[in-house]
């Protein structure tokens, strides 16, 4: 079994990002990106996903933090874009629901090389900390138009905003993981009767 990993760089006049994963990791995670609850949030799909992921970003924070949460989404897109290769032999399709105490969220994705994101996340406040619960869809939204997913986020039940991302980020990782497994029975096989994804 070939080593699905990649590294990306991504700079504009905005950010400097480099992502390095390993989609059949243990887990094991190094983020420097400026953004605290950021890092909690991708340390979430690295433990849950099962995938090794460094994370180094130089963004203009000193302006907002959009550009750089957006951008952290686009190349991580990329990057597991360029580690999954063809495809050939994983399940394709994950889903996952998880909890965090009164909250509750699911994630359903679908590498099927068509992007688009369906989010249904209605935070109570505007705010978790210093960071603005606006740039989750923004990094999501990054994240498939280059992973080139499909992706559904609803947020079940809610409560606290911490809880609220958390489980979010969770269920993403768990989906996701489900998605890019392998399935032995397709071994070698595209699992799309268009013979490409």
């Amino acid at each position: 079994m070939n080593a699905r990993t990649a590294q990306v760089e991504r700079n504009t006049l905005e950010t400097q990002i480099k992502i390095a994963i390993n989609l059949d990791g243990n887990g094991t995670a190094s983020f420097n990106t400026g953004l605290p609850f950021l890092d909690h949030m991708l340390d979430q799909i690295a433990r849950h996903g099962l995938i090794d992921i460094d994370v180094e970003s130089n963004g203009d924070l000193h302006i907002d933090a959009h550009h750089s949460v957006e951008d952290i989404g686009i190349t991580l897109g990329q990057a597991f874009a360029k580690a999954l290769g063809d495809k050939k032999g994983i399940y394709r399709y994950g889903h996952a629901y998880c909890p965090l105490d009164e909250s509750l969220s699911r994630v359903v994705v679908d590498f099927s090389g068509r992007p688009s994101l369906f989010y249904d996340v209605a935070f109570k406040r505007a705010m978790i900390g210093s960071f603005d619960v606006d740039l989750f869809k923004e990094f999501f939204q990054g994240f498939v138009n280059h992973a080139g997913v499909t992706l559904h986020i609803d947020n079940i039940k809610a409560g606290n905003a911490h809880h609220i991302a958390e489980t979010i980020f969770k269920a993403f990782g768990r989906a996701v993981r489900m998605a890019i497994s392998h399935d032995a029975r397709m071994a070698g096989i595209m699992p799309s009767t268009k013979g490409s994804l």
